[in-house]
């Protein structure tokens, strides 16, 4: 497998490994969290008195721990496993990413890892990395990404039958039954659990800023404060998605970022923000006019323009493209406008110096790292290209959406994203191949299935 040449992205000193055991005596374990394909993060538990070691030399994993599916079996067909021999990469921490897991019984910290080839090459099936190299052509560019991270979720629970529901406050004990958007009642009744968050965030120096209900009982949404450092806000969306799950199971709650868990409620998004920073470090976006700076147009019409390939990663289950329907807050069309949104492509309103773009396409289920990547992609693509996105809508988008632009099915996507020479370009050919290789792989399992509706709908009438 060939590999691009392109800087590796810097990986955790030694120093921070010392200075984070001398300041946590008490600290036994270490979580090590390696991100896959589909964002799922997986690794090893590791001894305290092994973690000078990781940050000195590394810490060899079998490789095809970037080959797994979603169920987590291994997928032949990225040439992860045994054309390779199942060889080992080696893995390295990310810097600024060790800290305690407050969550734990046991005194535990974690680290995000990122893997490499044993010659120092960055491993080309890592996600991390295609991130990182999307970055790495904006700077070459003159160009400084500035990003931030809203994740939507669901507190959930199982009744006596085993169903799942929206939980019941922690403490009222009431469970929802209507909608209650920017339901203050229901942030109060859930705050033991929200407290617990936010003192872990505190913990973790992750940048948690504000907290609402969302569109259903049970939904929440939390934002993550923008950064300068593209991949070190992925690396705290990462972060922070951990964090919720393990502070929900102490609750005795499960912590859900499916993009549609109810098909009456509605669905889960991440959306993502970004602008882009000169070299002077000002917004180049910036601009009393509410629709931004020329810069700013072209770069929604390289989003625009490459939505339809990307639906693969926005979108990268069976389930995700349940939550795309009209009326739902959820994107239909590859659409933009100003202060508006039931568009996909979103300028929200505030000061001139804020001007940026907010991406409402991927579900919560998505990987941020690639759904980064490719929002970042593509607006240099468009500036470089000087596309134009075409007017913004006003009004009512799902009204005016088009039609049949972007897929609507998985098996739809992937067709899409296997002839994409954007997705080649962004991703790179080796993740492209890894990655469809892996999807694939689930689409014909979940199609291969025999669910109860099967049996709703044929056992009687077929």
């Amino acid at each position: 497998m060939s590999h691009p040449t392109h800087q590796a992205p810097a990986t955790g000193l030694p120093a921070e490994a010392r200075a984070f055991l001398d300041g946590n005596p008490d600290v036994e374990a270490v979580q090590l969290v390696i991100t896959d394909a589909n964002g799922i993060g997986r690794g090893k538990n590791i001894a305290r008195e092994e973690v000078e070691a990781l940050y000195g030399s590394g810490r060899n994993v079998a490789g095809s721990i970037l080959g797994l599916d979603v169920t987590g079996e291994d997928v032949e067909e990225t040439g992860l496993v045994w054309e390779v021999g199942d060889a080992d990469l080696c893995c390295r921490p990310v810097p600024g990413s060790l800290s305690r897991a407050p969550w734990l019984a046991r005194p535990t910290a974690q680290v995000l890892g990122t893997l490499f080839e044993l010659d120092g090459r960055p491993a080309c099936a890592d996600p991390r990395h295609v991130l990182a190299r999307a970055v790495e052509r904006l700077a070459a560019a003159g160009l400084t990404p500035v990003v931030a991270v809203e994740l939507e979720f669901y507190l959930l629970e199982r009744d006596a039958d085993g169903q799942l529901r929206p939980a019941s406050g922690l403490m009222t004990s009431r469970r929802g039954s209507h909608i209650d958007a920017y339901g203050l009642g229901r942030l109060d009744d859930m705050s033991p659990l929200f407290d617990e968050l936010y003192a872990a965030a505190r913990v973790q120096a992750l940048p948690v800023r504000t907290l609402m209900s969302e569109y259903a009982p049970g939904q929440f949404e939390i934002t993550l404060e923008h950064r300068a450092d593209a991949l070190r806000a992925v690396d705290e969306a990462v972060l922070f998605k951990r964090a919720v799950r393990g502070i929900a199971r102490r609750h005795g709650l499960i912590a859900c970022f499916m993009a549609k868990p109810f098909a009456e409620m509605a669905g889960t998004g991440m959306h993502l923000h970004a602008s882009l920073a000169g070299a002077d470090g000002k917004n180049a976006f910036a601009s009393e006019d509410p629709s931004g700076t020329p810069l700013l147009r072209h770069a929604i019409g390289g989003l625009r323009s490459t939505l339809a390939d990307g639906m693969a990663v926005f979108a990268p289950h069976a389930n995700s493209y349940r939550r795309f329907r009209a009326m739902s807050y959820a994107p239909v069309a590859p659409t933009c406008g100003v202060n508006n949104r039931s568009v996909s492509l979103r300028i929200p309103a505030g000061p001139p110096a804020s001007r940026h773009v907010e991406h409402r396409v991927a579900g919560a289920d998505a990987n941020p790292y690639l759904v980064a990547a490719l929002v970042l992609g593509a607006m240099q693509r468009g500036i470089e290209g000087s596309i134009d996105p075409g007017p913004p809508v006003t009004g009512n988008g799902y009204e005016q959406a088009p039609r049949g632009e972007l897929p609507t099915h998985w098996q739809a996507a992937l067709d899409r994203a296997a002839g994409s020479e954007f997705l080649a370009w962004a991703m790179g050919p080796e993740f492209l191949k890894v990655f469809l290789a892996i999807k694939r792989r689930e689409c014909d399992k979940f199609g291969a299935l025999v669910s109860d509706r099967d049996y709703e709908w044929y056992l009687e009438s077929a």
